[in-house]
């Protein structure tokens, strides 16, 4: 192989590796200049932390808040409330026609003394139940429905042992409603708050570019490229970011840590084993790597418009 083309190659394999070492130089010397300047450099990456922190705390709020409305499908269901004639045989004989039915999934019978027993632990008004003599309670239907809910009710309304069908959608339409409503207030947040990261990361990175103008200023007269000049800067903001994200987790891991106690007996007096949830590993590394980006970006909006300024005009 002639000498002319040995050097081709050798050029051709140089440039890519070169780039990949400023890439590598540019990561490592900005992770340097961050270091350098403790304080500062926590301040900012603090005040990002608490600005990405509000929203992902709004949402981990909305996230708990359905769990803790329980299972889907037993906040569908629907009780039918049958007649104080009606007699065991037919109460059994009708909770087997409707589990037969294609547009239920189940069927659970809740006789009289069931219902009492459980009126006795809940209100605690044992002497004035014994007072009644007779239950007066009467044998009740919980239908879980496999399909169209409010259609379900209006066909059970039409049962002849039925006395009452009550059916609990409106509450929970109610709670989808502010569930929907703090998703979007959680969004708005989430903008507005992610705008202010993003000028604080691009006003910290101004501060060190300005800190540095005489030298990129030599930098742009030997000719360096903008990618070249701008690569460290958008570093400093992905270090920026992916430390603040890491910091927001540990505020809210925090967060949750203080209030998984009181919050775990408050739901234990009503009779459930709620137990606060933060983000899973996957959602956590969704969090730091998006954290990251936002101060790609930010350091990237800035240093792009330092160089449209000082670009050299030619002549």
């Amino acid at each position: 192989m002639s000498e002319p083309a040995v050097s081709a190659k050798v050029r051709t394999r140089s440039r890519p590796a070169a780039w990949l070492d400023h890439h590598a130089y540019s990561m490592v010397a900005s992770l340097g200049r961050l270091l350098r300047r403790p304080w500062s450099s926590a301040l900012t990456v603090g005040v990002m932390a608490v600005a990405l922190a509000l929203p992902l705390g709004l949402w981990l709020v909305l996230a708990n808040v359905e769990r803790f409305a329980g299972d889907v499908q037993a906040s569908r269901q629907l009780s039918i409330f049958l007649k104080l004639e009606t007699p065991p045989a037919r109460v059994e004989a009708l909770a087997r026609e409707l589990g037969n039915r294609a547009d239920i999934g189940a069927v659970e019978h809740r006789t009289p003394e069931q219902g009492l027993e459980e009126l006795r632990a809940r209100s605690g008004l044992d002497e004035a139940l014994e007072a009644l003599g007779e239950n007066p309670l009467p044998h009740v239907l919980v239908v879980t429905p496999a399909g169209d809910e409010a259609l379900l009710a209006d066909s059970l309304r039409m049962l002849p042992e039925a006395e009452l069908v009550q059916h609990d959608a409106a509450w929970r339409e109610r709670l989808d409603g502010w569930l929907r409503f703090g998703g979007r207030v959680a969004w708005v947040l989430a903008a507005l708050l992610g705008l202010g990261a993003l000028l604080v990361v691009g006003n910290t990175v101004r501060l060190d570019i300005q800190s540095r103008r005489d030298e990129l200023g030599v930098l742009q007269l030997l000719g360096a490229s903008d990618g070249f000049i701008r690569r460290p800067f958008l570093y400093l903001g992905a270090w920026y970011g992916l430390a603040a994200g890491a910091l927001a987790l540990a505020l809210l891991a925090a967060a949750g840590a203080a209030l998984r106690a009181p919050l775990a007996e408050l739901a234990a007096s009503y009779g459930s084993s709620f137990a606060l949830q933060g983000f899973d590993p996957r959602r956590a590394l969704v969090v730091v790597a998006g954290a990251t980006v936002l101060g790609w970006f930010g350091a990237g909006a800035v240093t792009g418009h330092f160089l449209r300024q000082t670009r050299p005009t030619e002549t």
